[in-house]
């Protein structure tokens, strides 16, 4: 989950691979440790979502989902404001127009997603969230490749959702999933305005500063303006394993690596998906649920190897 501060690979504001302070131009590390070193981190990094995801589902059960996911986006979003600090006061409406786009996005994304894993499997959820920057990256293929990629994916998804002859999800579920892709798929459009306005993380810091903020209303509706001491240390923890670690991690591999590898490296994510929701939740997978699976990851292969159009 994936996912409700996860960055665009696209915009990422740390330098280079081999440069360091000063300007100073540094020997980049040998090919081979690089890509090991970078691999790693991003497997990481969707390990850590996926993995905080099902994590999740039984700290909501108690406390619920909305007021769970509130207080995760106001730690995170406090925490990277304290280390990044951004210049508020001195941004342009046109700064806080973006910010707050993105923010939306996230909020929505977050809200979705975590609300969705109470009703549907995680597996299930996250491929159907999946279909948000897959859908993104076919509209940019050229003429005849853009659907191919989006139909397959959505027949892998209706293979996930059947086991033992009846569907796995309600309309609640389904329809929270496809609000949680649509969120994705703002996510990745804004971010990149986002990232040509402002310098560093600030943008990134400050949308989640506008999603909090969007989501305190229905945080505190639910909570009746009370958390108990053990969500919030909950919470807390969960905070770190989505999305501040994955975060991290990203950037640092993204140093190490390109965009398309990554994007083609975070495919694997639904599967990753279905492992988390295995280990942790006790959800099993059936053989044609595998197999709509890897139509999933094949499909957002396929989008990201596919031909782009020429402009």
């Amino acid at each position: 989950m994936k996912k409700s501060a996860a960055p665009s690979p696209v915009v990422s504001p740390l330098p280079s691979v081999g440069l360091a302070e000063d300007n100073v131009l540094l020997p980049p590390p040998p090919a081979s440790k690089v890509e090991v070193i970078a691999v790693l981190m991003a497997v990481a990094a969707m390990c850590s979502v996926q993995f905080g995801a099902a994590m999740s589902a039984p700290v909501m059960e108690m406390f619920g989902s909305v007021t769970t996911t509130w207080l995760r986006l106001c730690i995170a979003a406090l925490i990277l404001a304290v280390v990044v600090r951004p210049s508020v006061m001195r941004y342009t409406p046109q700064h806080w127009i973006a910010a707050v786009g993105l923010g939306a996005a996230m909020a929505c994304m977050t809200f979705c997603f975590f609300a969705a894993i109470a009703h549907v499997p995680l597996g299930l959820a996250v491929a159907i969230e999946f279909l948000g920057p897959l859908c993104v990256a076919a509209v940019g293929l050229r003429k005849g490749w853009g659907l191919l990629w989006p139909l397959l994916a959505a027949t892998g998804i209706l293979l996930i959702a059947r086991q033992n002859d009846s569907w796995t999800a309600d309309t609640l579920g389904l329809t929270l999933a496809a609000g949680a892709a649509l969120g994705w798929a703002g996510y990745i459009l804004l971010m990149k305005r986002v990232g040509s306005l402002f310098k560093g993380m600030e943008g990134l810091s400050s949308a989640l500063i506008v999603a909090a903020l969007l989501a305190t209303p229905f945080g505190l509706i639910e909570s009746a303006g009370h958390v108990p001491l053990e969500q919030l240390f909950y919470v807390s923890f969960l905070a770190l394993l989505v999305p501040l670690v994955p975060y991290v991690l990203e950037l640092n591999a993204l140093r190490r690596m390109t965009t398309s590898a990554f994007g083609i490296l975070m495919s694997l994510e639904p599967a990753i998906g279905v492992l988390a929701g295995f280990v942790i939740l006790q959800q099993p997978m059936s053989a044609l649920q595998c197999l709509g699976t890897l139509l999933v990851v094949t499909a957002s292969v396929g989008a990201l190897r596919s031909p782009k159009k020429t402009r």
